[in-house]
């Protein structure tokens, strides 16, 4: 049975916190998505990312990015700005506009995520991320450096 496979059980929370996580935003009056949120978070921390950097980061293709990135720079959430060394290349920041709906978004977050994780302790949380980091390590791309991460762990 499928509900038995474990990778269907966490694909099946997945979605539906993502959904649960949309309706809320979308209930607060907020025009973003979990998409467009999670690419402002990151080029708020990291702003010298490139765009292969930005999707990796949150675990989309560079083509679903590149829409992501080109609606918040057309709806003023993005700023572009020339590289003084290289003129090729923009670094993008988070604009005022941008700021104030990731403000206006981050209790909702907290709600979301206190709503999703209610009665689960610290230790099952931290028991959760160490076996998740497993699963990534033993998935890595070099299977040798899965299972000596793993075996280091």
């Amino acid at each position: 049975m499928l509900s038995n496979v474990i990778f269907y059980s966490l694909d099946k929370a997945i979605r539906r916190y993502r959904r649960f996580a949309q309706i809320n935003i979308d209930k607060a009056g907020v025009d973003i998505t979990i998409d467009q949120w999670l690419v402002l978070r990151v080029v708020v921390e990291h702003d010298d990312l490139t765009q292969n950097e930005i999707a990796e980061r949150v675990f989309k293709d560079q083509a679903s990015v590149a829409r992501i990135l080109a609606l918040l720079l057309r709806r003023g959430l993005l700023q572009s700005e020339p590289q003084p060394n290289d003129g090729r290349r923009t670094r993008l920041r988070v604009s005022p506009a941008g700021e104030a709906a990731l403000a206006a978004v981050h209790p909702v977050v907290l709600s979301n995520r206190a709503i999703a994780l209610d009665g689960l302790s610290e230790t099952d949380l931290d028991h959760l991320r160490q076996v998740l980091d497993r699963i990534y390590r033993n998935c890595s791309a070099d299977p040798a450096e899965g299972a000596e991460a793993a075996r280091e762990a």
